[in-house]
């Protein structure tokens, strides 16, 4: 399942940086995931890395995209290329 953030952010950029997939862009007003490259990190680290520095606490699952863990490695590694 992707990631989206909600209108609770607060736009700090710490999120995007850490993102191994680049899926976190600048919004208006509010960064977005692109649900197309949110692998959660799996494939790249052990937890989503956005959710970890978000101090806004605004990363939530994205209802819409429902994946399982090997559909997201499979994701991660089609990005990789």
């Amino acid at each position: 399942m992707a990631l989206r953030i909600t209108e609770d952010c607060t736009a700090c950029d710490a999120c995007k940086p850490v993102c191994p997939n680049e899926a976190i862009s600048v919004g208006d007003p509010i960064y977005i995931i692109d649900p197309l490259r949110c692998t959660e990190c799996v494939g790249a680290e052990d937890e989503p890395q956005c959710k970890l520095v978000c101090p806004a606490d605004c990363i939530i699952q994205h209802e819409d995209f429902v994946e399982s863990r090997d559909e997201l490695q499979a994701k991660y590694e089609s990005l990789r290329g």
